[in-house]
């Protein structure tokens, strides 16, 4: 077949043409949407504890029924979702209008990381308790252990009482504690105060 100019351009162009789109083909970010499923974070029950899994332990820690608890962890994790650690511990202290609350346990992380705490300070508000106050404080969004360690403010008007377990809230930025009280010595009441955490046993809760 007799080459015509036009032709002998069409040649080339179509080689340059082919070429071009394989190399596109093998370009990174070519197969972005893959990449992207491929690379998605881990699910968020990776992280924390389900509901299951608080309701066994503090069923365990308290001695009551896991239908007790159930109602108690629903309505919590029906604001929150799941913690990514706990506190567990014991807490004494006795309040009449204005009092003082210590105690001690062991913060566990979901990946398994635990230490020591320990926590004091001042309460207020319509308050009644003594001593031998066992506590199970859930806690949301805490980057590491050392994060703990610093003073919480007690949440105005977020107490509530369910089947002999009292829960009230503490924040401080994006930390949520929640605290869960059962003996003794439980308080419901609007604990306007704050606990401080800390590594050893301080005395002054100030």
């Amino acid at each position: 077949m007799k080459m015509t100019p036009l032709t002998r351009l069409a040649r080339p162009l179509g080689a340059f043409f082919i070429a071009t789109m394989t190399l596109a083909a093998n370009l990174p970010g070519a197969h972005a949407e893959d990449g992207a499923r491929q690379e998605a974070p881990a699910t968020t029950s990776e992280s924390t504890y389900s509901e299951a899994e608080v309701i066994e332990a503090t069923s365990k820690f308290f001695g009551v029924t896991a239908e007790t608890m159930a109602e108690v962890v629903h309505r919590i994790f029906s604001n929150n979702g799941g913690p990514n650690a706990y506190i567990k511990g014991e807490e004494g202290g006795g309040a009449v209008v204005v009092g003082l609350r210590y105690g001690d346990g062991t913060i566990v992380m979901k990946s398994g990381e635990t230490k020591p705490v320990f926590w004091q300070g001042p309460s207020a508000g319509w308050d009644f308790g003594g001593d031998g106050t066992k506590v199970f404080t859930l806690v949301y969004n805490l980057p590491d252990t050392n994060k703990i360690y610093q003073r919480f403010p007690g949440v105005s008007g977020s107490a509530f009482f369910i089947g002999g377990i009292s829960v009230n809230y503490q924040q401080r930025g994006n930390i949520i504690l929640v605290p869960m009280r059962a003996g003794v010595g439980f308080r419901l009441g609007a604990n306007i105060g704050y606990l401080k955490y800390t590594k050893e046993r301080e005395w002054i809760p100030f």
